[in-house]
């Protein structure tokens, strides 16, 4: 004898208990179709075994079906009837234990707690066809507990994986408030939070309690959420809907659970406004031959017989006045394509039978061994080995929790060209796979809440067949998924900054600051570029630095040249002129070797701006400051030798003087080597000991590299360009000293000048080059020189020039004399 307890009405109403008369039995109303097609399954699979020669060959198995009215209380009535009898006796005692086996039911996790509970302690089987709560997996509370179905710890999780699939980051939750709904729900809000996804509001409510139900309404009206997962029993989604149509909220995308998704009563007139494009996980179909007939057309024939005709008895009469309800579905045959429990309840008997086949030893030869006495220990043991296949190919086993494997459909809500609602399965979830192949989704097949005209036609081609199934779904589908964020995507570029006192997934994006990036959408914050890169506008990417030096194409570069050639070809010309005019008396009088070395010496200083200019180089660094520095001091040395000249000239004009001879042409070469040759060795010094060298700046500019020549030694540097400002002050004193001698072309006085403006230009030159950035650095040191390469030529040079050129008559020695002789 095998039990059964379905919901085959799913109110209940409680008769009044005044103590004073034996309570009626409860009354149970609304008949529930699918509970009622459980039963018929049953009866079905029952009766296939007994036909079946192979399973069971000589034993007969009966069944007792009670109807819990989707009641706890019911359910304690039903589990204590299967335990001992229905019979209503007027003795103390009972009527003794009923000869079950194994119990199939229930439908809802908190009945069959209650269920399983009560058999527990006689250790009679109880396999649920569709109680999925995971607090049932307890071998320690429940060890005599089996079913047919996976438990919630897989749905739940394959939940949160969906709606992080389609990037829905912020959901509402409702559940059942039992223990199918709490439990399930508590293990997704696990599952949604390790995925990344925020839930708005989490409620629940009881079949029982209309006033939170309205609650939970008024919630889902002003949420923002546009993603709802239900995980509610069939009653109160039923009860969920019809408030959620009698307030017009639609437009919500619903993601359900196996207990509700694939509920034909579910389907009304109005349902689809509400639930129109729900995804969610359904238990897979297993067409079973021959059922589809029993259950439309066999059942009515042969078991439940209610055909009021003249010779009926008393009895069946009143059967079918108690069962009218019943009757009323005889002819209904709409749900039968989606009783996907009903194979459950197949393999659950299924099962049975073959831990009855195993315990009694049946043989096809010999039949069963009608002698041995079973008991339910025995049935509980057996059924942990059953291992078997169905007549459809499928195989039955139990895991260690006496959990079936996890596979669920994905199905969705769609209305047919015709108008008819199906459950369409768009993918599939298999936990017994590996990991990357668990979850499958064909996403462009699934219709979405609000179809819109769009047809979505994937790939790059497509033939008659898709065609045709674009225009059979026409106007049915939207092309995309809804949007449900707290928040919108943060772009690359920008990072997530979350909002203060809310959920991680509300936040708002920040732009990275400069010199970081973020490529990638919802960064959680920002990774700085390296040394040598820089973000781009965008922040989005790392670009190269500009590379920042003065080169030759760029204006402030080409002018520099410009000036820089402009000096050389006036110093040349001035060499030119006093060549041509070398036996004047102006040029005689003026040291003429002396200032051919100086004009060479210039046009040297003048040269060496343009190593300063172009992308420094190893050799352009050393090249740029030791040629500035001897170039220099061979400038000086002429003119602090020119000075010394006309000093030593007037001294030889006194009577008695004879310092010339010690400082003729010889020693003035002489002088000017030595004076250079004392730069020489400081310049080889800083190139032997630190030299300078080509270096990437990247801390005056955040966003640019400065090449530039680094000093190396700044000992050397200051050397060189001390010793240079230690002449250029011993010239100018000297120069200051002897700019009043009674000479007609005394070059003192020009020297002072030309002295006063050098040392006036790398006086204003120091802090200049200490504060100016970049390349510009660079253009203050050769503007530098060329302001005081042309300070001297024009003072020493321009006014003998100009005797020369403009007033010839002064270039004469009887000029020179008599100027000396008035004086």
């Amino acid at each position: 004898m095998i039990g059964g307890a379905f919901s085959i009405h799913s109110r209940v109403t409680q008769p009044s208990l005044l103590f004073t008369e034996k309570p009626p039995r409860l009354r149970c109303s609304s008949t529930n179709l699918r509970e009622f097609r459980f039963a018929q399954s049953m009866i079905f699979a029952i009766k296939e075994i007994n036909k079946s020669a192979f399973l069971l060959p000589n034993v007969t198995i009966g069944y007792r079906i009670y109807d819990n009215c989707g009641s706890t209380l019911s359910s304690m009535r039903a589990a204590m009837a299967l335990l001992n009898g229905d019979e209503w006796t007027l003795e103390k005692s009972c009527s003794g234990q009923s000869a079950v086996n194994a119990i199939i039911g229930e439908s809802e996790s908190s009945s069959t707690i209650v269920l399983s509970r009560t058999t527990g302690p006689f250790k009679i089987p109880v396999i649920s066809h569709s109680a999925t709560c995971e607090c049932l997996s307890s071998r320690k509370e429940y060890p005599s507990f089996f079913r047919t179905i996976a438990s919630d710890l897989h749905q739940s999780r394959a939940l949160a994986q969906l709606v992080k699939h389609f990037g829905w980051t912020w959901v509402g939750a409702v559940n059942s408030d039992s223990d199918y709904g709490n439990n399930g729900m508590a293990i997704f809000l696990t599952a949604a939070r390790e995925e990344g996804v925020c839930v708005e509001y989490s409620e629940k409510f009881h079949r029982a309690e209309p006033q939170k139900l309205l609650k939970v309404v008024e919630v889902i009206r002003k949420s923002t959420a546009r993603v709802i997962v239900g995980f509610l029993a069939h009653v109160e989604m039923n009860n969920l809907l019809e408030q959620l149509s009698l307030h017009n909220i639609t437009g919500r995308q619903f993601i359900g659970v196996e207990a509700w998704i694939t509920a034909d009563s579910l389907v009304t007139p109005t349902s689809f406004s509400v639930l129109g494009g729900s995804l969610g996980f359904a238990v897979q179909k297993a067409n079973i031959s021959d059922m589809q007939n029993y259950l439309t057309k066999d059942f009515w024939e042969t078991e439940f017989q209610c055909e009021e005709a003249a010779d009926d008895s008393v009895a069946k009469m009143t059967n079918c006045r108690e069962n009218q309800d019943l009757i009323e579905l005889k002819d209904y045959n709409d749900d039968v394509s989606e009783l996907r429990y009903s194979a459950n309840i197949y393999k659950a008997i299924y099962a049975v039978a073959h831990s009855l086949d195993s315990i009694l030893k049946c043989s096809d030869s010999q039949g069963c061994d009608k002698a041995v006495k079973v008991t339910p220990e025995q049935v509980v043991e057996s059924l942990k080995q059953v291992n078997f296949t169905i007549k459809n190919g499928e195989q039955v086993w139990f895991d260690s929790s006496g959990a079936a494997a996890a596979r669920y459909e994905v199905v969705n809500w769609q209305r047919g060209s015709d108008g008819s609602i199906h459950f369409e399965p768009v993918g599939y979830y298999d936990a017994s796979l590996p990991p990357g192949q668990m979850f499958v989704l064909q996403t462009e097949a699934i219709m979405w809440p609000g179809g819109s005209n769009e047809v979505n036609v994937i790939g790059d081609s497509f033939d008659i067949t898709v065609m045709t199934d674009c225009l059979k779904h026409l106007f049915l589908f939207d092309s995309k998924p809804p949007v449900s964020v707290c928040s919108d995507s943060c772009h690359p570029g920008t990072y997530k900054a979350l909002q203060k006192g809310k959920p991680i997934c509300c936040y708002d994006c920040i732009s990275c600051a400069d010199g970081e990036i973020s490529n990638s959408t919802d960064s959680n914050d920002c990774k700085k570029c390296p040394g040598e890169y820089w973000s781009n506008q965008n922040r989005d990417a790392c670009v190269l630095k500009t590379i920042e030096f003065l080169s030759f194409t760029e204006v402030m570069g080409q002018i520099l040249v410009f000036f820089t050639l402009f000096g050389v070809l006036l110093t040349i010309a001035v060499g030119i002129l006093f060549l041509i005019n070398k036996d004047t008396p102006l040029v005689k009088a003026n040291n003429s070797e002396l200032s051919f070395l100086l004009l060479f010496s210039l046009t040297l200083c003048f040269l060496c701006s343009l190593t300063f200019i172009g992308r420094p180089s190893e050799w352009s660094c050393m090249l740029r400051h030791t040629a500035f520095g001897i170039t220099f001091v061979l400038c000086i040395s002429c003119v602090l030798g020119k000075t010394i000249v006309v000093l030593m000239a007037f001294r030889a004009t006194l009577p008695g003087s004879n310092v010339m001879k010690w400082f003729g042409p010889a020693q003035q070469r002489v002088s000017v080597l030595a004076f250079t040759l004392i730069q020489v060795i400081i310049c080889i010094l800083w190139l032997t000991i630190n030299p300078p060298f080509p270096l990437q700046n990247m801390n005056y500019y955040k966003e640019k590299i400065i090449l530039e020549c680094a000093l190396g030694s700044p000992v050397g540097f200051w050397a060189v360009l001390g010793y240079i400002g230690l002449l250029a002050v011993l010239c100018f004193v000297l120069a200051f000293l002897a700019r009043k001698l009674p000479d007609n072309f005394n070059e003192a006085k020009f020297i002072t000048f030309s002295m006063l403006i050098f040392c006036a230009v790398w006086i204003t030159f120091i802090p200049a080059y200490v504060s100016s950035p970049g390349k510009f650095t660079v253009a203050v040191e050769i503007f530098a020189i060329l302001a005081s390469s042309y300070g001297l030529l024009f003072c020493i040079f321009a006014p003998k020039c100009f005797i020369i050129i403009v007033k010839p008559e002064l270039n004469t020695r009887k000029h020179l004399m008599g100027k000396i002789q008035s004086e």
